[in-house]
């Protein structure tokens, strides 16, 4: 139902809990993603109810993926430039931040899409890929489920250098770093990225390398 002023009511969760209800959705872009304001009525754990507000991002859900070598004992980390990171208030670094291979979904199984993702990012053709488990982003404001990765790889799965796509303007810098290097540069707060942090400390948990 359209509300007067561009809003909408959203009557397509109303079987998902009795404990929202009365769903007023604001428009507030729709550039390349979708932000929206959301009005809901949520009752609390005593039984009353009370008027909220959020604001929800959606872009679509996405897959990351940790590429391990067990006979190097290497990993490949990708190195890319982040502007929310660059302009952050306390930010001290230059924008530049280490991370696991990771792409949108597009429309993709994550299986597909991460594949892509791992040919055009490293230049690895790598076909067999085990799914460990799927998480939230950031709650908080964004609707963005990841689907979490990990395969091996070796040097006759190399087809290309990588590096993105010229066509979206990637300028990715391919690592290959030994995974002790890794744990290191993790305890010392050098890598930042959530994603890779999840998926170093599997790999550290599950004894992938170690």
């Amino acid at each position: 139902m359209v509300l007067p002023g561009g809003l909408k009511r959203d009557n397509n969760f109303a079987m998902k809990t009795k404990r929202v209800k009365n769903i007023i959705t604001e428009s507030l872009s729709n550039r390349k993603y979708i932000l929206n304001n959301i009005t809901f009525d949520y009752q609390l754990k005593n039984g009353k109810w009370v008027t909220q507000t959020r604001e929800c991002y959606d872009r679509g859900d996405g897959a990351a993926i940790l590429l391990f070598n067990k006979s190097n004992q290497t990993i490949i980390l990708t190195k890319q430039f982040r502007m929310p990171t660059f302009v952050h208030v306390n930010g001290e670094g230059d924008g530049f931040l280490l991370e696991v291979c990771a792409g949108l979904l597009d429309g993709d199984r994550p299986e597909d899409c991460i594949k892509r993702e791992i040919e055009e990012e490293t230049g690895f053709r790598v076909e067999h890929v085990i799914k460990i488990f799927e998480a939230y982003s950031s709650p908080g404001v964004l609707t963005e489920k990841l689907h979490y990765f990990i395969a091996e790889y070796s040097d006759a799965m190399k087809v290309s250098d990588g590096g993105g796509l010229e066509s979206e303007h990637e300028d990715i810098e391919v690592l290959e770093i030994p995974f002790i290097d890794i744990v290191s540069m993790l305890n010392n707060g050098k890598i930042e990225d959530t994603r890779t942090i999840v998926l170093i400390q599997y790999a550290i948990i599950n004894k992938l390398l170690l």
